[in-house]
């Protein structure tokens, strides 16, 4: 059986069994997450998240790209749209993990500064091989968005990929913006 019809024959069992109708297009517990796209990296396997709980936002590395932000300005149209502002008590967390696959391509700087959108001297600055340097610098890019909501509560984590263990690294209170 190929992979396709391995997911497939996943889905059929889902959908006669796991399905839940009816699950409201705004998450639960009132959170977003954006972390990286490693399959060992799967939030809602983690967080154990059950559908509907949680807005899920994947890129390479899990960092805050302007294509980030534009995502989580079109899920915050959405949200107003389905009569739930994002703001007070919403959640938005940052996660990194270690031995992320994007340290593989420090020695190819021109890759990573056209996928950061910066100038290749300014990489250093990215702390791309820390992620707990790294998880801290993108709360703090988040945390100075204009764009952001108020009363939005952001935490940085990091994934530990060798125990499980997701260790809290930097929280900001709720936003005043």
């Amino acid at each position: 059986m190929n992979a396709v019809e391995e997911l497939t024959r996943r889905n059929s069992a889902f959908a006669a069994s796991r399905f839940i109708a009816g699950l409201k297009m705004m998450p639960s517990l009132k959170t977003t997450i954006i972390g990286c796209v490693d399959p060992r990296v799967d939030p809602s396997a983690l967080f154990g998240l059950a559908p509907g709980e949680a807005a899920v936002i994947r890129n390479v590395g899990g960092r805050i790209f302007p294509s980030t932000l534009q995502t989580m300005a079109m899920l915050r149209t959405v949200s107003r749209s389905n009569g739930a502002e994002m703001g007070e008590g919403w959640n938005l967390i940052v996660l990194h993990h270690t031995d992320c696959g994007i340290n593989c391509l420090v020695h190819s700087p021109e890759i990573l500064a056209k996928h950061f959108g910066v100038e290749a001297s300014g990489l250093d600055e990215l702390a791309i091989t820390d992620p707990y340097r790294s998880v801290a610098l993108d709360v703090a890019a988040l945390k100075s968005n204009p764009q952001l909501p108020a009363g939005v509560i952001i935490t940085g984590m990091v994934y530990d990929v060798s125990t499980g263990v997701v260790e809290t690294v930097a929280t900001t209170g709720p936003s005043n913006l």
